[in-house]
């Protein structure tokens, strides 16, 4: 029988889910996106030296399987830079690589909200996981203006992120049972990595002054990097650029920005700056002089081929950009 993993939410899911869903007598509702085991892939267990085709949706799934994968796989990423998962639509370049596709990841959570029947309608077909599937619930973010949904910016707390790792070290195990000892090995080195970047980003946070400590983005993305390295995050928008940037909400932070005299706002590569912008004019108009600390990768990487074009690069650059901007 099918495994399903069941994400907690209270508000009415797609029509396309319906099928999916169960709604216990003494409780809200359940989405069940798909989960990787409902369906066998063409050629799993079997010996073809042929690499297995993966599409993933955002560029940190898309490195991690790389680097998991290796010369095994042949990856094709969705999203590139600049591309925002919350808003993004399915061109038809994407419905035929997704066809074509051995096993497919994504985000989950809502992240890529816009696909999520087009993920239902692939399971069907194959192999298809949401790399958040495993992370215990307990450990993910529900902030109060989402009551019912999680926060799904996980890969912002790197330890939280190695969750994920495992998932897509098994997703493709078990496509490809006789490589399993190879993506095992890559997945531990990769694994090892993690640990080295999560205990730097720790001590470069930790040597700015406690005072400083505070990330003004433009939407609720840094969440799980504040919690996990002790920051505290404002933001205009909440866990979805879909939601509206409310003009209370501006004033209530430039009234922060100006009182607490925090000198450095951010902006972000995927998101639009013109909320961050106002928050500027806003501090200006008060007699407080706040500059943008920098550009902040949240819901995208940067350009492939670049450091910051991949995972360890991304979450380094936005680290420094952090701290050279408020110490």
């Amino acid at each position: 029988m099918p495994h399903l993993v069941w994400f907690k939410c209270r508000r009415p899911v797609l029509l396309g889910l319906l099928a999916l869903v169960l709604v216990p007598s003494t409780a809200g509702c359940r989405e069940a996106p798909p989960s990787g085991q409902a369906a066998a892939s063409p050629g799993a267990g079997t010996a073809t030296d042929a690499p297995l085709k993966v599409v993933c949706t955002i560029g940190m799934i898309t490195d991690v399987v790389r680097n998991i994968g290796g010369p095994r796989v042949e990856v094709t990423g969705l999203m590139g830079e600049h591309v925002d998962p919350h808003l993004y639509k399915a061109t038809p370049a994407d419905h035929r690589a997704l066809s074509a596709a051995e096993v497919i990841f994504y985000g989950g959570l809502h992240l890529e909200g816009k696909m999520a029947d087009l993920f239902v309608q692939m399971a069907r077909k194959k192999p298809v996981y949401a790399v958040t599937q495993d992370i215990d619930p307990s450990k993910l973010r529900e902030p109060p203006e989402f009551e019912g949904q999680f926060d799904p910016h996980v890969w912002f707390d790197v330890s939280l992120w190695q969750s994920a790792v495992g998932t897509i070290r098994d997703g493709l195990s078990a496509v490809r049972p006789a490589w399993k000892d190879e993506f095992a090995a890559r997945a531990a080195d990769y694994t090892a990595k993690l640990d080295e970047l999560h205990d730097w980003c720790r001590l470069r946070i930790a040597s700015l002054p406690v005072e400083r400590r505070v990330l003004v983005t433009a939407h609720d993305a840094f969440g799980y990097f504040g919690r996990a390295y002790g920051m505290e995050v404002l933001a205009i928008q909440g866990i979805s650029t879909e939601s509206e940037a409310a003009l209370k909400k501006i004033n209530d932070l430039v009234d922060t920005l100006v009182a607490r005299k925090i000198p450095a706002v951010f902006i972000e590569s995927s998101v639009n700056p013109r909320t961050i912008q106002a928050l500027i004019e806003g501090c200006k108009a008060r007699g407080h002089v706040v500059r943008i600390g920098g550009e902040l990768f949240s819901d995208a990487m940067g350009a492939a081929g670049t450091t910051e074009g991949t995972y360890i690069g991304m979450v380094r650059h936005n680290v420094e950009t952090i701290v050279k901007a408020l110490q």
